[in-house]
């Protein structure tokens, strides 16, 4: 944390908003009574390529008993990637996004220039497809279009939204076929199938009913790890 305030700079307005985010109960995206606090974002130490993951709450791993426990932790380890993982609860390429540009977490994945990103957004953005529409996919492109032209060697797996009840609106389908067509249009790795990963398995969801226990996240992560097998990584 900075010794002293500069509230008035983006990333300071971030944090703090961000912070209150995380906080409060989100619909689809509440922090569940006795989850495990996050890991910090800061990028783990070590010899391997840095990792990037943007993500939401099923990517930060809201709902496991330790951040260890998360998929994105799981397969970092595995391979000794280092991982940095700014992922917050609620968000989404429209959802809860108190701004766009410098102290974003677009931004912050540019500034640490990993060798590989992962993009799993889009689940949060269900919640306001009736009043957004199209306006989520023009804000995907937005956000992976400024990605690639700031980590214009970077490899990105773009993945397929994830999803939370066995009950599927239009939207997820619908949000998910922009997420592949952005794929296929800068080149990325698709990962699709990930919204039916954890479908169907109560057992695999953490209290709150909303996000996986740390058996779910074994199992996105076995899944996971099974189509990065597929593209070698």
């Amino acid at each position: 944390m900075p010794r002293t305030p500069r509230a008035t700079t983006p990333r300071r307005a971030l944090l703090t908003t961000l912070a209150a985010i995380a906080a409060s109960a989100l619909v689809g995206c509440a922090a569940p009574t006795g989850s495990a606090a996050p890991a910090s974002s800061a990028p783990v130490e070590g010899d391997g390529p840095l990792v990037a993951f943007y993500g939401d709450s099923y990517t930060l791993g809201t709902g496991a008993s330790d951040p260890s426990q998360r998929w994105s932790s799981i397969i970092a380890a595995d391979r000794g990637w280092r991982e940095f993982n700014p992922s917050v609860n609620g968000l989404g390429y429209v959802r809860n996004r108190p701004f766009v540009g410098e102290g974003d977490l677009p931004s912050m994945i540019i500034e640490q220039q990993p060798d590989i990103v992962f993009v799993t957004m889009g689940l949060n953005d269900n919640f306001d497809y009736d009043r957004v529409g199209e306006g989520i996919r023009e804000a995907m492109i937005a956000d992976i279009d400024r990605l690639v032209a700031g980590l214009p060697d970077a490899r990105f797996v773009v993945v397929e939204p994830f999803w939370y009840t066995d009950e599927r609106p239009a939207s997820v389908d619908i949000i998910g076929g922009w997420q592949r067509e952005q794929a296929e249009r800068i080149g990325a790795d698709y990962i699709a199938g990930a919204s039916r990963w954890i479908e169907g398995r109560p057992d695999w969801m953490a209290a709150d009913g909303l996000h996986p226990n740390d058996e779910g996240y074994a199992a996105m992560a076995e899944r996971m790890d099974s189509e990065l097998a597929k593209l070698g990584l």
